[in-house]
């Protein structure tokens, strides 16, 4: 950022203020954020010099149901993909060759893992599925678990921990596990946690986590239950008193729902009450590692929020997005869904809208979900399946590095885009609440003054549209008309054709005395 001052006849000043590339801020204060912040960010992604509006999405397939669980399984040569819903669960790894693998199912809301070139998949009501490829093609059919009192249909999440297949039971605090290592089948092992957990409740994961122990790396097995305790482990078998260990007893936040634990470079995030939080920070073993990434700190207000209101809803599901930079968290709000997406490089945080998923899964490197009448292809051209992408940012307060009395006349903000897009975007002051629903003046050719010049408008986009320059880096000066000490820049856009890179924003103001 810089500021120069200008000789006009009057004491005038240019100041340069960087795109919010510090993401999304409901934790601060509006008058203690980092200018670099954004108070509302929503389907603009925070990169390192500047912020990006998301891509949009296609249908992958329509199957005419609501879509719970995305499955994909990998193999060279036969990865495949796999869609659950309506009782039923579809081979889509071919659109064009859907075909139905299991039918007259009681749930759809599958978890999963792949073993040994398996997939395990349970959901708690149904029998046990399995799913391989032999030397005589596909084969899908009922997982073969036996055990003591076993009700296979009850088991309802899975993982892999010591080479072994781990089960939580649905509605109890008892996990089961494979006799012998490396078993896709067979016999299982039931393991009473009702002995170690005070709060009751019942179990809901299991996982897997790598902790440096400062003289080599120790993988340990975690068990966490409905009301947040956890219960930490090593060793390798379970039925082996002299290699199965305590390691303690913690409290953390209540988790949501069974898909709330996602691997992460060694640690694991919790989706809970309380935020996104890795393990690591929530558990205080001795000599734990650091998480490098303090998940959900900056965004803390807005997940208590929506966790008061929904956290009993299905939909809360987290996954890392290689190819775009970013790790997902998928919101059930009411009757609606929201995103809210951390670029993992920086720790900057945005929000995504207007994407209705039910569940999230990866194919093929590419993002999809599912929704209510199929499969969508994520990060996919620039519109959502044909309708209009709104971006919206409001960036932090800032005083544009003078503390005094200012009258803001022109705004300059420094875009790219491969095509005109419909932009507005205005100043509110000193922590105001002004709302201009893209009907704003920016002239093409020279500067348009303030609310006169209508140029487009959210229900009939006409008039002129902010140039692009051919790719180039778009530089306008734009008439504002605002006066106050801090400055808030709005910037808002409509499209369903372009890809919009905002850089910075220039600002032009007159301070001093004698301007009100």
């Amino acid at each position: 950022m810089s500021l120069k001052v200008i000789n006009r006849n009057n004491n005038s000043a240019n100041f340069t203020l960087p795109a919010p590339t510090g993401g999304l801020n409901v934790r601060d204060s509006l008058d203690c954020m980092e200018e670099s912040d954004a108070i509302v960010m929503d389907n603009y992604l925070p990169a390192e010099n500047r912020v990006m509006l998301r891509k949009g999405y296609t249908l992958y397939t329509g199957l005419r149901t609501n879509i719970s669980t995305l499955i994909e399984y990998r193999k060279p040569y036969h990865d495949s993909f796999f869609a659950c819903g309506g009782g039923k669960i579809w081979n889509i790894t071919n659109k064009e060759n859907i075909r139905e693998v299991a039918t007259g199912l009681n749930n759809n809301q599958w978890q999963y893992v792949q073993f040994k070139d398996r997939l395990i998949l349970v959901n708690g009501f149904d029998n046990p599925q399995t799913f391989y490829v032999s030397e005589d093609g596909d084969k899908w059919e009922n997982a073969s678990f036996e055990g003591s009192n076993l009700q296979s249909f009850k088991l309802i999440n899975v993982t892999i921990s010591k080479q072994r297949l781990f089960f939580v039971e649905k509605g109890s605090l008892n996990a089961w596990y494979s006799q012998e290592v490396g078993e896709v089948q067979g016999t299982l092992i039931k393991f009473d946690l009702s002995s170690i957990f005070r709060k009751g409740g019942e179990l809901l994961t299991i996982t897997s986590w790598t902790q440096d122990a400062g003289q080599g790396v120790d993988d340990l097995t975690v068990f966490i239950t409905s009301e947040g305790e956890v219960a930490v482990y090593s060793g390798n078998d379970p039925g082996d008193a002299a290699d199965w260990s305590l390691r303690g007893i913690y409290q953390m936040s209540r988790p949501l729902g069974y898909r709330c634990a996602m691997q992460y470079q060694g640690d694991v995030v919790i989706i809970s009450e309380d935020g996104y939080i890795p393990m690591s920070k929530a558990l205080s073993l001795d000599k734990a590692n650091s998480s490098q990434v303090s998940f959900s700190d900056k965004i803390r207000g807005l997940v208590l929020d929506r966790t008061k209101s929904s956290k009993d809803k299905f939909g809360w599901q987290s996954i890392i997005y290689g190819r775009g930079g970013y790790a997902i968290f998928n919101v059930p709000i009411s009757q609606q869904f929201e995103q809210h997406v951390v670029n993992m490089n920086s720790g900057a945080w945005c929000r995504f809208t207007n994407i209705r998923s039910f569940c999230w899964g990866m194919f093929g490197n590419r993002l999809y979900f599912g929704s209510d009448d199929g499969v969508f292809l994520f990060d996919e051209g620039y519109s959502d399946n044909g309708t209009h992408i709104y971006g919206v940012v409001e960036q932090a307060y800032s005083d544009l590095g003078n503390p005094n009395l200012k009258r803001i006349q022109l705004i300059n903000p420094r875009t790219k885009s491969s095509t005109q897009y419909a932009l507005v975007v205005y100043t509110n002051m000193d922590f105001g609440n002004q709302n201009y629903d893209y009907a704003e003046n920016i002239g093409s050719d020279s500067i348009s003054k303030w609310q006169q010049t209508a140029w487009s408008c959210l229900s009939s986009p006409i008039g002129s549209k902010w140039a692009t320059l051919k790719g180039k880096i778009r530089s306008q000066w734009i008439g504002n008309s605002a006066t106050g000490f801090k400055a808030s820049i709005v910037f808002k856009t409509k499209t369903r054709g372009n890809l919009i890179e905002w850089f910075d924003t220039g600002v032009r103001y007159e301070q001093g005395s004698g301007i009100m």
